[in-house]
């Protein structure tokens, strides 16, 4: 770094900068949140382009690709764009109409047999092990067959209610949020449809912008991460909710054929649950696994065996196909990403984190490579295998 004026513009500049930061750090804060609140249509919209722009490009892809014709040529991204919202939009009503009253019957069924299901393991305890004897005047009367278990959950819910401040309060409550999500819902949606139809417009823009500012060489790294990250991202979301769909229709087709109750339910439950990696298959085993003790432990004991053997053929020949290699991380970097995440973000934190996770371990794996060749990190050539960096 050469000493001029130019130089020590700079510095001095960064230290002020840094120490108002530190100082005013709460405020800077404040700030932030504020600017992100305000821009929360534009990031949400930016998710949904995204997601979107999967479904375009598939479509794009496959319906009038080689043609010559000026008139398709202008049809073909219009028409695609509205084929791939139809077809979110078909998703969601299908989740919303057959996936989440099938999870609210499996929620419903666990609930309604669970004082069965502890009254027959207490039961099996006491005939093998006495248990009465150890726990002494201590028993809880959970284990009664009187216990109002609707009482219980409705007393439950009113403590929940009033605690929040009486039904006005959250009848008010519930109906500024619903208001103030549909309208950032909208934006969201109106904002993704603009980003969609120019987006290579856009992408060049930005592209131009980033070598005027930061240079050529700056913005050569910069995409190329932006590669990586964008290549992970759209392998997890194709893979999981592909993966998703065959572990459903598998398990569902596995539990008529062996005779399994409750097919449909615990099959949706997979499914959903697959798309958590990991942790989804333990959600799912248990819960399924308690709802068939209830009929048959032995039946509950044969599902576990065979959801066990499911996640293994899953594990080792559906996902490498479906999810291909650009995710595939060890299974300690994916359960890392899923804990940490979740422990971050809850449920979208573990979604988020493994594509995050595949990309850091790729690039820190094309680090050490270089440098046990002596090369740096952007010297190696590139290995990415989709090229549509900024939408395109």
């Amino acid at each position: 770094m050469r000493l001029s004026w130019k130089t020590c513009i700079r510095a001095g500049v960064t230290m002020v900068a840094v120490y108002l930061v530190c100082t005013y750090w709460h405020v800077f804060t404040r700030m932030l949140g504020v600017a992100v609140s305000a821009a929360t249509p534009l990031l949400v919209g930016a998710a949904i382009a995204y997601v979107a722009n999967i479904l375009m490009s598939f479509y794009e892809r496959r319906f009038f690709s080689r043609s010559k014709k000026p008139l398709l040529g202008k049809l073909r991204r219009p028409l695609c764009m509205v084929l791939a919202f139809l077809t979110a939009v078909l998703a969601i009503v299908w989740l919303l109409t057959t996936v989440l009253p099938e999870l609210g019957k499996c929620v419903e069924m666990i609930v309604a047999s669970l004082p069965q299901a502890l009254n027959k393991a207490y039961a099996y305890l006491e005939e093998n092990f006495q248990i009465s004897q150890w726990l002494g005047s201590a028993q809880t009367p959970l284990m009664s067959a009187e216990v109002d278990w609707h009482s219980l959950i409705t007393k439950a819910i009113n403590l929940v209610m009033s605690g929040v401040g009486g039904a006005v309060g959250v009848a008010v409550t519930a109906v500024s949020s619903v208001a103030s999500t549909v309208v950032t819902l909208f934006l969201a949606i109106v904002f993704a449809i603009y980003l969609l139809s120019g987006k290579e417009k856009l992408a060049a823009q930005c592209i131009h912008m980033m070598r005027t500012y930061l240079g050529d060489k700056v913005t050569e790294r910069a995409l190329y991460v932006i590669q990586v990250v964008d290549d992970s991202f759209h392998a997890f979301i194709v893979g999981q909710c592909t993966e998703a769909l065959i572990l459903g229709a598998m398990c569902f087709i596995g539990m008529m054929i062996l005779g399994f109750d409750y097919a449909m339910t615990i099959s949706m439950l997979v499914g959903f649950t697959a798309l958590i990696p990991i942790a989804g298959g333990y959600i799912a085993g248990v819960a399924g696994a308690f709802m068939l003790f209830v009929i048959s432990p032995l039946k509950a004991l044969g599902f576990v065996i065979y959801l066990v053997v499911l996640q293994q053929i899953e594990g080792n020949l559906v996902f490498p196909r479906v999810v291909g290699s650009s995710i595939g991380l060890p299974g300690v970097w994916v359960l890392a990403a899923v804990t940490i995440g979740g422990g971050v973000m809850g449920i979208p934190g573990m979604l988020l984190g493994v594509p995050l996770a595949s990309a850091i371990y790729r690039l820190l794996g094309r680090d050490i490579r270089a440098r046990e060749m002596g090369k740096s990190l952007f010297d190696m050539p590139h290995e990415v295998k989709r090229k549509n960096v900024l939408f395109k």
